[in-house]
């Protein structure tokens, strides 16, 4: 059997300005579901394809030659998604099959665009809902229990464009912040072995790609496990040019770890601070505090990381001066990006409960569900001031005068994709803005 497997954009991340700016965000590491889907057909006989949007327009002639189309959807990739699922419906009357972060909390809504969802996660069930030996409408997945029986994902499947490889080396995470989807989603927290992570590894090491992406939400949730990973790679000489990874503000607490991640080569790290405000971080149930923040504000120089400082905006506890207090937060640390995010009330997570109990929900137009549009009414400002200092930190961050920092703390290239990312948020942030407060 043929089988295409597509990861929709929404129509804002398939725009010119926003793809130009990806190219310079950092390296195209595809989504790693259908990769792993894939695999487990391919295996089995069938010949399988997969599109990811958000680098290039799929030409959906190809796509139409399958006998079944797979759709991954998150949140804001939903309404796009049922486009297609649609699309190819009415033309082609092919099976379709739905799944993703979205369709397993609102499987019902899914199930209008297609002929099965799936909930939860598929690899114990796709090759019955392919070969219809599964014919339920809505198919509850179990959770994944070994996850070093899973195969690697298939990178050769994917016919759009990419630089980077992913490695998933767990599932979920052991905290669980109330706005976050990952930990509902992938419940419980389960782990691969170091063993199983280092033949990978050796596989993606031979295929020559200089980017590596470790996709956990905390690489470093479990120190003695992530130094048994690292001390591995640096044994077996898997480094590659550059690693990106996810963490928290204490993976700072721990030198022996920060020693590794140094000789390992993780220089990229995406952090989600949150808050600086410590009323906001109790409110999240961050586990984190302000003491957290300081011990790594005092540790970045040291290592040299290239930081991306994430932070949610809107919160209950927020005003306008702890958004620019964030923006100034990341200028003095030399954060290599800013990455605020609008807070959003993704359905299943006791932020969008207590939001939708106190009725300040605005819209549940799914494609503003990205972390950049207000999709509720926030506590201590309008929603027209919250979209508009989201861009203002913005392009307060990525000023003409950024690059400098990067220039003298990293290298001329990393300063070179700053004046480059400066000049599309500049245009992109401004029209955006002009777009969203004309429907405000």
């Amino acid at each position: 059997m043929k089988i295409a497997f597509i990861i929709p954009a929404a129509d804002i991340r398939r725009t010119f300005s926003y793809r130009l700016a990806d190219k310079f965000y950092g390296p195209r590491h595809p989504i790693m579901g259908p990769l792993i889907l894939g695999s487990i057909l391919n295996r089995s006989g069938h010949q399988v394809e997969i599109y990811e949007e958000l680098f290039k327009d799929i030409d959906f002639r190809k796509v139409e030659e399958a006998d079944l189309i797979g759709i991954n959807i998150m949140t804001s990739t939903a309404v796009r998604g049922y486009k297609i699922a649609d699309f190819i419906k009415r033309k082609t009357n092919k099976r379709i099959v739905i799944g993703g972060i979205h369709a397993s909390v609102l499987p019902e809504e899914a199930l209008k665009h297609a002929d099965q969802v799936i909930v939860g996660e598929a690899e114990n069930v796709i090759r019955e809902v392919v070969e219809g030996k599964c014919k339920d409408k809505i198919v509850y997945a179990p959770s994944v229990k070994n996850l070093d029986e899973i195969p690697f994902p298939n990178y050769s499947l994917l016919k759009t464009p990419y630089n980077a490889l992913n490695v998933l080396t767990s599932r979920g995470c052991p905290y669980s912040c109330n706005f976050c989807t990952t930990t509902r989603m992938f419940f419980p927290y389960r782990q691969r072995s170091p063993e199983n992570v280092i033949e990978e590894l050796k596989i993606h090491k031979k295929k020559g790609l200089k980017y590596l992406c470790f996709q956990d939400d905390n690489f470093t949730a479990d120190k003695e496990r992530a130094k048994e990973i690292l001390d591995k790679m640096i044994f077996h000489r898997l480094i590659f040019k550059e690693t990106f990874f996810y963490a928290r503000t204490d993976m700072f607490d721990d030198s022996e770890l920060m020693d590794l991640l140094k000789r390992a080569n993780f220089r990229r790290v995406f952090i989600g601070i949150e808050s600086l405000n410590q009323q906001s971080l109790k409110y999240v149930n961050k586990k984190q505090t302000l003491t957290n923040i300081e011990q790594m504000r005092d540790q970045l120089n040291k290592y040299n990381f290239k930081l991306i400082a994430s932070f949610v905006i809107g919160l209950d506890h927020d005003n306008i001066e702890d958004i620019q207090r964030m923006v100034s937060f990341s200028k003095e640390i030399n954060a290599y990006q800013l990455q605020p995010q609008i807070l959003t009330p993704y359905v299943g997570t006791p932020i969008h409960d207590q939001l939708e109990t106190e009725g300040r929900i605005l819209t549940k137009d799914w494609e503003k569900y990205d972390m950049m549009h207000v999709v509720f009414q926030p506590k201590n400002m309008t929603p027209r001031t919250l979209q508009q200092e989201f861009f203002n930190a913005l392009k307060s961050f990525y000023s003409l005068r950024s690059p400098w920092n990067d220039f003298k703390h990293l290298d001329w290239m990393d300063g070179m994709k700053k004046i480059a990312f400066y000049i599309t948020i500049k245009f992109g942030a401004n029209m955006g803005s002009i777009r969203f407060l004309g429907r405000a």
